[in-house]
């Protein structure tokens, strides 16, 4: 298939439902999309301005600053020692990486890219665009035999699931007897709610754990949008197995794919910096014990949820049909639908929205249960 066999953007069908949220008499709490609305730290606003004399091209590398930057927080933050320019690579933004990550690979006809059940959408686009076969499983003993590329989100968006180290160290096994490489989007990973993940690190694939002593076949995905709040600022990066990474960089050299040489500086600055990153995830936090109590006496069951940015909520009833009570409540949810087809019966509920909006969502559910 080509780029423009691909099917009309999913969130224009959540329109109409938008509309009807708007016309509560407090206005709506949209509670949809998970772009963050806090305020980016003054530390990286100041790191931005501070580089933006940016007159030459930057390069598809990074810089070796935003590189030593991304080596030093896996070590710090991740439980990664040992990564050096050759397994790090900056990206413009992780969602850009995703759908092109399987024609960055040469994947194409005959070859399978396995996502989760439930999952973001452009796992499955990227594999669309490339020619390859996406196919939608849970269980590493269920992968069909032609698989070349595995993704693994922990925690996951929309439910929240979290990978630990013996699940992660079997999916890892089972990709290495097929010749699959590994990609795990960890964008979330400092989000945890539910124990052990409040307490305990969550595993990344490339935790000595769970690859052992080769990193080889391994990918991980990471983002700032989340932590930092720098959606809009396209902040992200991989790392990993070298000889991947090597053939990334050439291919992302041709292409231009490179992030601005301010933003580099700014990535550098914001990971070095866990101040902010524990602050904002206190906001998240008083978010979620707002809402999820709220969901639950409003009928709701919240499942998985166990660290991310949002709650992943059923009534055991069709998500368009819970999609309209919300909207009716001038609430605004995402339909599990454009998650996969598993997932019709839930709605994902975002704790982006300011503290005020989630107040009022949380009371408007509580009348709405009383």
């Amino acid at each position: 298939m080509s780029i423009n066999d691909l099917d009309d953007y999913p969130w224009d069908k959540v329109v109409p439902f938008r509309e009807r949220a708007s016309q509560h008499p407090d206005g709506i709490c949209d509670l949809s999309i998970g772009s963050p609305i806090d305020p980016t730290p003054q530390i990286v606003r100041d790191a931005l301005v501070a580089a933006t004399d940016a007159h030459g091209y930057p390069t598809a590398a990074g810089t070796p600053e935003v590189r030593a930057a991304i080596g030093a927080w896996y070590a710090r933050r991740r439980g990664v020692d040992g990564l050096t320019d050759r397994n790090i690579l900056p990206t413009i933004g992780s969602k850009e990486l995703v759908a092109l990550l399987p024609t960055l690979l040469g994947l194409g006809a005959g070859d399978v890219v396995v996502h989760p059940r439930a999952a973001y959408p452009t796992y499955e686009v990227g594999a669309r665009v490339a020619g390859a076969t996406p196919v939608a499983v849970d269980d590493p003993a269920d992968w069909p035999a032609d698989t070349k590329l595995v993704w693994i989100n922990s925690p996951g968006n929309p439910d929240g699931r979290v990978w630990n180290v013996g699940q992660m160290r079997e999916a890892v096994v089972r990709a290495r007897e097929m010749g699959a490489i590994v990609a795990s989007d960890e964008c979330y990973a400092e989000l945890g709610w539910d124990e052990p993940w409040r307490s305990e690190r969550i595993p990344s694939v490339l935790d000595p754990r769970v690859a052992g002593d080769s990193r080889a076949n391994l990918l991980s995905v990471y983002s700032l949008s989340k932590q930092s709040n720098l959606a809009g600022y396209r902040a992200a990066f991989i790392a990993g197995c070298g000889k991947i990474i090597a053939r990334l960089l050439t291919n992302r050299k041709h292409l231009g794919l490179m992030p601005p040489a301010p933003v580099q500086h700014a990535m550098a600055v914001a990971l070095g910096d866990d101040a902010h990153v524990e602050q904002q995830r206190e906001t998240y936090r008083a978010r979620r014990d707002v809402l999820r109590p709220a969901l639950e006496r409003a009928g709701f069951r919240i499942d998985g949820s166990e660290a991310g940015l949002y709650l992943w909520a059923s009534e055991d009833r069709d998500a368009w049909e819970s999609m309209s009570r919300l909207a009716d409540l001038g609430i605004l949810a995402g339909p599990g639908l454009f998650y996969g087809d598993a997932s019709s019966h839930h709605v994902r509920l975002s704790l982006t929205a300011t503290d005020e909006r989630v107040r009022a969502a949380a009371g408007r559910l509580e009348a709405f249960a009383s």
